[in-house]
Formats: structure tokens, sequence, C-alpha cells
């Protein structure tokens, strides 16, 4: 928010503070000041006429001037191409101080100069502000302006000092000058008088302007037709006040709908009668067409954008910038006023899809107070009859409406104190209240306040007492200790298993990535065991950052693709992350390798990543948690078969919970991300954090001796080995104790001398007590039980 020392002065008195004292003041009630700027600067200027201009003698650029400046006349050199005799000036006399240095008496080529006839961008006016000619030669003043008065800054309306003031989002009814003169006289404890116009747009005679909506983003919609004005120069207050918001002054008509728009937050919009013959206003949504602005470019409009329109044809980008076709022009003898509320979410849309963050779009998006649009209304009524010699008013067409109802509530004083933990009295709580403007009124042990309309961030008691304690001085809080419970630092069982899973898999030698959870529609399209309905944002940054991801693979295999391309070739990566469907939240663990899992080029010897890769991996973090093999399911993959190779990965179960998937990327999705041949796996942690894992025990080495049998098994082409190793496993009891330690495929063969329709699968089985030396008898009789087994289960024969 901008706002100058001599529009604040235009309501209150502030003579007694200097600006920096203002500054420390607003800044100390929490919207805090973050630059001051003078308008222009320089010391020891005065106002002097030009009696005469020769060239220098020396120089075919330079001029020799004597100019009066007063009380006497000097001799000054001057470079400026624009400096004639006749002309009243701005002089720095010698010792003045300007941004650019100070001024010296001196000779220049052999001519004294006592002074410097100054320009503009020399005084340090912003650039912006000023015409081409003022940019490029000295001021040159107004023929009535005095000779030798010693505030020429004053003179031209330069000697104001500026506020840039950063408003937290609560605080948006301060983009209007008045709400934010009101809030500086609170925090200054001054009367502020406000010029409202109440009732000023209510007079005019029976019109024929019809004003209408046909889209809900445009509840409210004011319009006025004033037959007569007159287009002149503004007032010099007026262009004062525009100059010190970054505004240039156009015309007095056009210059009091951009005064309103800042002194109240509502955006209006003035229509050259003759541009609106059938003198209907329509807002519409729906239009696509190119259609060009008051600044003279084409912009593409879509469904989406709100339009006004006159006979079907658009006449403005509602909120945003007016139409070429129907400005305010130096020929314009009457007007329509259009005020009116818009969506600010369309707004928002709009504006950034066209890059026009004009002014009027700034304030729709940020939000205008719901009574803003009358008291534009009026204030703009009363300073066209005023300025603009308004006449022939007819009566406000209305359409819709704000559906306002003023807040108003209850608070208790001590409630508050016991909050804050302060002992305001009810005297001056009394009186901060009156200087918000709260209209308090004891009620009881209560105190009834009733909001103003520019107030919408205040709306229980708690707000009231954050503006109590911010205009009486957060230095009024006391300061205690806080009263905290000691408690016992540990971790829960969710950190806990995010902490053991990170060390594990840094241990094994995976790095963490960290990606962002907006993605596009692919990343949502190649989700794993993705929830069906997605977070959508109102307001996406771009496409690609639309959703709120439903998986974590596909960012990690845009990960693996970033790599590659970049010749990284051996990359083991793992996240831990929240993944999110409408209603339900879940944190996932999606680990991906590609490339070398063991590599030597010494040796020459290299072991690539593979299905097992990630099967050995879950079954290792498992077996660290307490999830022991026999917990642990791998299934044929039917879940998803689009990301994963159907043949090369398996769906994981924990009991008949699906816990996730595992296995190679299937090729067209490796090729579509432009990644080589990787493997994966996504499970969900909130099915590990759910169940009980069995405790981790620690088991000695035995002391005896292990034996190994071979078993060479014919089978059906269809038997699973996981069945066969069942099979075995379950007979591995000798006197009450399992003696199977382990057993492990080493071959897999189909092709002669087995007959067709089936395989022989070889098998080490180890057997070991824990408890003393087994005996062949022994081992023979588990054997005797494994075949019969086998033979039962799978219809295993040993193979010849």
């Amino acid at each position: 928010m901008i706002i100058s020392r001599k529009w604040l002065s235009q309501y209150m008195d502030v003579s007694d503070l200097s600006i920096e004292e203002l500054a420390d003041k607003i800044t100390n009630s929490g919207s805090e000041v973050e630059g001051i700027e003078k308008m222009s600067q320089g010391t020891n200027l005065v106002i002097g006429k030009v009696l005469e201009c020769v060239d220098h003698p020396d120089s075919d650029h330079l001029h020799v001037c004597k100019v009066d400046l007063g009380e006497k006349i000097e001799q000054i050199v001057c470079g400026a191409p624009n400096v004639a005799a006749g002309q009243k000036v701005i002089v720095a006399r010698v010792g003045a101080k300007l941004p650019g240095g100070e001024i010296k008496a001196g000779m220049i080529r052999g001519q004294e100069s006592n002074g410097m006839i100054c320009s503009l961008l020399e005084l340090g006016v912003d650039a912006h502000m000023l015409s081409e000619e003022s940019k490029n030669g000295i001021e040159v003043l107004d023929e009535d302006a005095p000779v030798g008065n010693c505030d020429p800054l004053g003179y031209l309306g330069l000697d104001d000092e500026i506020l840039d003031i950063g408003l937290t989002p609560n605080r948006n009814d301060c983009m209007a000058a008045w709400s934010m003169a009101l809030e500086a006289g609170a925090v200054l404890h001054k009367e502020v008088k406000i010029p409202y116009a109440d009732g000023a747009a209510s007079v005019g005679t029976e019109t024929k302007l019809h004003v209408s909506s046909e889209t809900e983003k445009c509840p409210l919609f004011l319009g006025k037709v004033i037959n007569h004005v007159t287009i002149k120069e503004s007032p010099k207050w007026m262009k004062e006040l525009l100059m010190a918001s970054g505004m240039k002054s156009i015309n007095n008509v056009v210059d009091i709908s951009n005064i309103v728009m800042l002194e109240t937050g509502q955006p209006l919009h003035f229509y050259d009668i003759h541009a609106i013959p059938a003198q209907e206003i329509t807002v519409k949504d729906g239009i696509e067409e190119v259609y060009t602005a008051l600044d003279g470019i084409e912009y593409q409009l879509t469904k989406d954008d709100i339009v006004i329109t006159t006979e079907g044809k658009p006449i403005g980008i509602a909120g945003v910038m007016g139409g070429d076709d129907s400005k305010i022009e130096d020929t314009t003898t009457g007007i329509i006023i259009e005020a009116a509320v818009f969506n600010h979410v369309s707004i928002r849309n709009t504006a950034r899809r066209l890059n026009l963050n004009t002014d009027a779009s700034v304030r729709y998006q940020k939000g205008i107070e719901p009574m803003a649009t009358f008291k534009a209304m009026d204030r703009a009524v009363q300073l066209l009859c005023e300025y603009a010699d308004a006449s022939g008013l007819e009566e406000t067409k209305q359409y819709g409406s704000n559906n306002y109802t003023p807040v108003e509530f209850d608070v208790n004083l001590a409630s508050i104190n016991k909050l804050l933990g302060t002992d305001f009295g009810e005297e001056e709580v009394m009186q901060v209240l009156c200087d918000l403007h709260l209209q308090p009124v004891k009620n009881g042990e209560d105190i009834h306040v009733v909001i103003p309309s520019y107030r919408t961030d205040l709306s229980i008691e708690e707000d009231i007492a954050e503006e109590l304690i911010r205009i009486l001085g957060y230095d009024r809080l006391p300061s205690t200790l806080p009263e905290l419970p000691a408690t016992l630092g540990a971790l829960n069982k969710r950190q806990a298993l995010r902490r053991k899973f990170r060390g594990m898999l840094a241990d094994l030698g995976y790095n963490e990535a960290v990606t962002y959870s907006l993605v596009g529609q692919k990343e949502i399209d190649d989700a794993v065991m993705g929830q069906e309905h997605v977070y959508e944002l109102a307001s996406p940054m771009s496409e690609d950052h639309k959703y709120v991801r439903n998986s974590i693979l596909p960012s990690l295999l845009e990960c693996i693709a970033y790599n590659q391309a970049r010749s990284i070739k051996d990359i083991a990566l793992y996240e831990m992350s929240n993944v999110y469907g409408v209603g339900e939240v879940e944190e996932r663990l999606c680990v991906v390798a590609s490339g070398a899992l063991h590599k030597n080029r010494w040796q020459k010897y290299s072991v690539d990543v593979d299905f097992y890769t990630m099967k050995g991996l879950l079954e290792a973090i498992m077996a660290s948690i307490g999830y022991d093999a026999k917990r642990i399911m791998f299934k044929e993959n039917k879940t998803d078969m689009k990301n994963f190779h159907p043949y090369r990965s398996a769906e994981v179960y924990l009991g008949k919970e699906l816990l996730g998937i595992l296995g190679q990327i299937h090729p067209a999705v490796a090729k579509r991300y432009g990644i080589n041949e990787t493997v994966a796996m996504e499970i969900n942690m909130e099915i590990l954090l759910k169940n009980k894992p069995a405790k981790v025990k620690f088991t000695e080495i035995s002391k005896y001796p292990s034996v190994t049998r071979d078993y060479a098994l014919v089978v059906q082409e269809d038997v699973k080995v996981a069945d066969i190793i069942s099979s075995i496993k379950k007979n591995g009891k000798l006197e009450k104790e399992n003696i199977i330690q382990n057993v492990e495929v080493f071959d897999v063969y189909m092709g002669e001398h087995v007959e067709a329709g089936y395989k022989s699968i070889a098998l080490t089985v180890t057997f070991q007590s824990f408890n003393k030396t087994l005996k062949d008898t022994e081992i023979n009789e588990i054997h005797e039980k494994i075949m019969a087994s086998l033979k039962k289960d799978v219809n295993a024969e040993l193979r010849a």
C-alpha cells in the first residue's frame, strides 16, 4: 500500500510527527512500513527567471544565462537544449545539495557559473512520472510562478513523502486510503475526518439505463448516467495525490475515477455515453473473441473471463481493464459510471493469463469491503459535480445485492485479559475501541461492539483482543516463563519406522530423494496403487503442478531420467512421502534402481539390478523390523501391468493386505520416460504401522556342523517353486526342533531328458541342529518325510 503524508494530512493533523516517527508507529501496530521515499530532494532551491540566454563562445551546446533569483541576478552556464530567455525555472544556488551532489561555484570553459538550472530528474523525481520533454531538459514553470520563491518543490507539489506499507493478508481493507487513514488515526490516537458523501448518488431523474448480469461471478452491479460533464485539467491537489500514488494525471474525469478507487478501494469505470447508445449494460462470461483494451493491445477472451457488454458486444474486461472503444476522450460530454463486485478468483485467473495486473485487478483479487461499491458511487458523483461540472444526473440503477449484514457481538474484558495475560483497564479499552470505530457500548460485564464494514477481519472476541494489544503496544505483554510439562523424549512408531528405513537404505547405498508433491496429469495417470479421486488445485502455478500426487513412483522415474540424461548410469534412490486422495492420506516408501548393483572395473565384474534386487531389499528391510518371510507373501502381479513388467513383477502381501508392488518397470513406460532398464517398488507404510511385528530376537550361531543335500525334482511346468519350498520346510521337525535351516534353488531346467510339460528343479537343503550333531539316520528320516510330502503336495519325483 502506497500512501503519502499529504494524503494522510487531508484526514488528520500529522504535522507534529516526522515521517520516520509516523512510520515507526504504524510498523509497531502490525503494518510494517517497508520503505520511506521522498518525491523529490534538494536544498537551497529558488524559482528564477532567465533574463538572457546566449550561446557559450567555446562550446557547441552550452549556454550562458543571466537568471533573476529575486534578490539578485546570477550568471549560470546551462547545457539543457530547451533553455531560453523569458523562462521561469528551478535554480539550485551555490551550496545546494541535490541527489547527485553539492552545487559549487566555478568556471566552465572560461565562463563563471554560480548555480545550476535544474531538471526534475536532477531533483530525484521518478522518471516514470515524467514526460519525455521533462526527462530531456530543464523544467520550465508556468508564467505565474513567483520569482524568488524558495520552495519550488512545494510550488510543484513535489514536497511530499511516501510510505510503502506491507500489508498482512487479513488487512486488505488498508488498500483503500480511507481505511488506511482510519487505521493510522487509531494508532496515533488522532481524530480522523473522512469525506464520506453518503447519498450523493441517490439523486437523479428517471433513467432508461438497464444493467444486469448473466453470470454468478457478478452478484452486484451499479450503473449511473451523467449526461453532461466538462473535460478539463484536474485540480492541483488531485494531481499531487495521484503522482504520490504512482499515477499520471490524464484529465479531471479519468482522474476522479482513479482517486475514488484509491480512496475507497473500489475500482470504478467510466464509459463515454456515446459508446453505449442503447444504454444497456450486461455482465457475461462464455465469450471467446479477440478484444482491444484501453492500452490498445488485443487480448484473447476465453469462456472463463467476465466481460462487460452492451448489445452483445464487449466494452470492457471486467475488473481488469476497460475497452478502447468506450474510453473517455477529450471530446466526451457525458458518461456512464460502473461500480460492481466481481468474483476475485475469476479476476485473478484472467489477470494472470492476460498478464494484466492493473490497480483494479489487484484490488479485486485481494478483496473489497462489502459497502465500498456504494461509497465509491457516492464519492464519484460528488467529485464529478464539484470538479467536472456534472449535470443531467439520472437515478442509480442496481442489479443484485451485496447481502451485507453488519457484524456485532459482545466481548468480555476479563476474558481478554486472561487470554493476553494483561491487566488492561476498562477506560483505556473503551478508548481504543472508539478509536477503531467499533461503537463500544457497556452491556453489563461485557462490551458490545459493532464492526465497520471495512474491517472484514474482525468476527470473534480473539480478534478484538488482537486489536487491543497491537494498539496499546506489545510491550504491555508481561514476560512470563511458559508452564510446560516435563516429558520423556521418544520417537513414536511412525518416526521410528522412518528412521529405521532411512538408516538401512543408506547403509545399502541408496540415496534419499525429495521430489515435488504437486504433479501434472501424466504423473496422476502413471500412479501405482493410486487413489481414484485426487485433489486438483484451484489456482495451479502451471499445468505440470496441477494435482497433489497419489503415487511417488512417477516422480522418481523422472529423477532416473534426469540423471541418465547426464551420463549417470548407476542410480539407487528412495523417497518416503505422503500421497493423497480425496479424504485420505497414505505414507509410502518408494525405491528405484537402475544400472549396476555391484561393479569392479579392474576385475571386469558387474552385477546389474533386477527383480531379485528389489525382492531381496524388501525382505531385508521387513525382517529388520520384525516381519519375517512367513508373514510376507509374493504373488503374481495382476494389479498393475501398465507400469510393471507382467512377468518380472510381483504383488507383496502382509497377511491378506496388499502391501505394495515391486519389479521391473514396463519397457513401454521406460521408453516413455527415456530411461534404461529400471526396477522399483512402492509400498504402503500405513499397513506396516497398523500391524504388529514380531520382536527381532538375537539367535546365536550353532556350534554343531551342518549337512546339505541336493534334490533334483521333476514337476509339472505350472508348479511354483514357492510351493515346493513350503512343502519341504514343513517337514523339518526333529524332537520339537526345526533342523531345516535353509532351502535354496540353484537350477531350473526344461528340455532334453525332461518330459514335455515338465521341468526339473534343483535345490539344496541345509540341515543343522542347535542342540547336537545330526546323525545320518535322523537326516534320512526327515528326507523320507520330505519326499512323501512333495509327492502329495506337488506330485514331485526325484529326477533319474
